[in-house]
This record gives C-alpha cells, sequence and structure tokens, in this order.
C-alpha cells in the first residue's frame, strides 16, 4: 500500500507502467535504481527530509520510540 508520506517523489517502473512513488513507498531495489547513484550531498538531503517528515509525524501524532527514555546511538 502507498502512503504517500514523504512527498518527495520519483518516476519508478512499476509492471510495466511509470509511477509517481515516494521514497518510503519504494521497494529496496527501487531506491537502489534512484536515490543509489546519489553522490554524499544529494543523500543527504534526502535523509534531510525524511527526517523532518518523521519528526513531524512524531509531533502530530504525540509519538516517541522506546520505553526506557534514553536515546539510541548508531555507531
Amino acid at each position: 500500500m502507498d502512503r504517500h508520506l514523504d512527498g518527495m517523489y520519483f518516476r519508478v517502473k512499476r509492471n510495466d507502467k511509470w509511477c509517481n512513488v515516494c521514497v518510503s513507498d519504494m521497494t529496496d531495489m527501487e531506491m537502489e535504481s534512484t536515490i543509489g547513484k546519489y553522490n554524499k550531498e544529494q543523500l543527504f538531503k534526502v535523509a534531510q527530509h525524511l527526517a523532518h517528515v518523521l519528526k513531524d509525524v512524531g509531533d502530530q501524532f504525540d509519538l516517541m520510540a522506546g520505553s526506557s527514555g534514553e536515546p539510541n546511538e548508531i555507531g
């Protein structure tokens, strides 16, 4: 099901038909064939946009991840 949450659309061929698909609605293969070839700066812009959308959704629905209150660290 396509949810159209992030508003960042790309042209993707599905079932022999070109469609406009949000990043968050893409399959892994579709992401690889579109944003997979982006450079560091372009990927940062995609990540930045998705982070803003995620924050907006969390704010709108008063959502929080985890139950411990401790932040998750990466790397």
